[in-house]
């Protein structure tokens, strides 16, 4: 991989966004790259796996800022399988290993899953960042002074930024208190490079982002997507994938009525990998069972739950 071009006291880290489920790290993590490389619904727990998002700043009078981030899953109290104590444990990890912590929480206010999350966080490093996402929905932005001051009561935050990862306001000022943590070094990823993960990771990503928005509560959690066919030829790709879950009674419920739910999830899923790969695509979907994956060790590693 060939770095792109540093400019004078480049500055180069990874950055973890944290925060209980269902906040909006997602939604966040996409607005900031610009890209959609982490998939968003309204179920908690939507994220599993940390995803590399990769933004890359540079100006001519202006040192080049690379921010690798991390999109981790959201910290889960409540349920207990394997594939959840797998997904803390990488939260942890993460908070370990990064150079800064975005920790996000709701504009409505703290809840006892914020502080849970908050516990994790280093107090000794100066390096944690709270974002206020949502902000933009308080009918009155004068209620964020209450919440901006018991924030900074918490927790030494190195700053507090209210945004709306969703309309994208004052994102540039979270990246610039962001950029300020990020030691000096070149950047690893070339400037146009948006993640590190492969397309066809995105392509299971968005296809289970389709799922869980189409089916919501009807949806279990055992659910994951493999990619078993990936062919490019003749100006398009022809891909067969699987959707897996762990009960009968689960494979009905995503089949639906006829067909009909599976058709709409690869119907809404097919237009978003084209945006994503340029070209037409043919986009074959089956359901299997496969009981207590997400309890399963050799499952999970076999489905990239490492």
């Amino acid at each position: 991989m060939s770095a792109a071009e540093p400019g004078p006291r480049a500055r180069t880290g990874f950055v973890a966004i944290v925060g209980r489920p269902n906040v909006g790290k997602s939604t966040l993590l996409n607005a900031l790259v610009g890209e959609h490389v982490s998939i968003t619904s309204r179920k908690p727990q939507t994220t599993r796996h940390r995803v590399l998002g990769v933004l890359t700043q540079t100006a001519d009078t202006q040192p080049v800022r690379q921010f690798i981030f991390v999109d981790t899953p959201g910290f889960q109290r409540k349920h207990k399988s394997l594939l959840t104590r797998r997904m803390n444990e990488t939260v942890r990890a993460a908070l370990a290993e990064v150079d800064a912590i975005v920790f996000v929480i709701d504009a409505r206010g703290w809840t006892p899953e914020d502080e849970a999350v908050l516990e994790l966080l280093p107090r000794g490093r100066g390096n944690v960042v709270l974002a206020i996402n949502k902000a933009d929905q308080l009918s009155d932005r004068g209620a964020l002074l209450p919440l901006l001051a018991s924030s900074a009561q918490r927790f030494p935050f190195a700053a507090l930024v209210p945004v709306s990862a969703e309309k994208g306001w004052q994102l540039d000022d979270l990246l610039a208190e962001v950029g300020r943590l990020l030691p000096e070094g070149e950047p690893l990823f070339d400037a146009d490079q948006f993640t590190d993960r492969s397309v066809r990771f995105l392509a299971a990503e968005l296809i289970r982002e389709k799922a869980f928005r189409l089916l919501g509560d009807e949806l279990p959690y055992g659910l994951t997507v493999t990619i078993d066919r990936w062919d490019e030829s003749e100006g398009r790709a022809v891909i067969a994938a699987t959707l897996v879950v762990d009960r009968d009674s689960h494979k009905a419920i995503v089949i639906g009525a006829g067909g009909a739910k599976l058709r709409e999830i690869g119907r809404l899923a097919r237009i978003d990998i084209e945006r994503l790969i340029g070209k037409p695509v043919f986009l074959e979907t089956h359901v299997r069972v496969r009981r207590g994956w997400s309890d399963d060790a050799h499952a999970l590693k076999q489905f990239g739950y490492e």
